[in-house]
């Protein structure tokens, strides 16, 4: 057991993973990073892995990696409520329509095998 400042079977579980050391090297930089929305100009900080080449000065005056984003919730047409959504009825009669034809040519296929296998009886 590492030496807990607690008395055996006391000591927290959180204080024993912390103290455990990571293996070097193998392990991505994990770090505060800006990432910037371009299509609304829409930013924020979080921690992340991701590689990043560009950094930014944020409003706090200190110089962070900078990930640039086509889409965030700010920007997302789900998270803005700008979704559009399609008329079910126009889908189905736009579908109608297109194959109207095909259904009317089975339909006489089908009429004229039917007659034709009538007569053979």
């Amino acid at each position: 057991m590492l030496n807990c400042p607690v008395p055996e079977g006391q000591c927290n579980p959180d204080w024993v993973l912390r103290e455990r050391k990571m293996k070097q090297g193998i392990h991505p930089d994990y770090r505060e990073v800006v990432f910037l929305d371009v299509s609304c100009d829409f930013s924020f900080v979080t921690r992340s892995t991701a590689p990043t080449r560009e950094t930014i000065k944020w409003k706090d005056g200190k110089q962070y990696p900078l990930v640039k984003l086509d889409t965030s919730s700010e920007s997302h047409p789900f998270y803005t409520g700008a979704q559009t959504r399609v008329v079910e009825a126009g889908r189905v009669e736009k579908f109608r329509q297109k194959f109207a034809t095909k259904t009317k040519e089975v339909n006489a296929a089908a009429a004229e095998a039917t007659a034709a296998k009538s007569k053979r009886r």
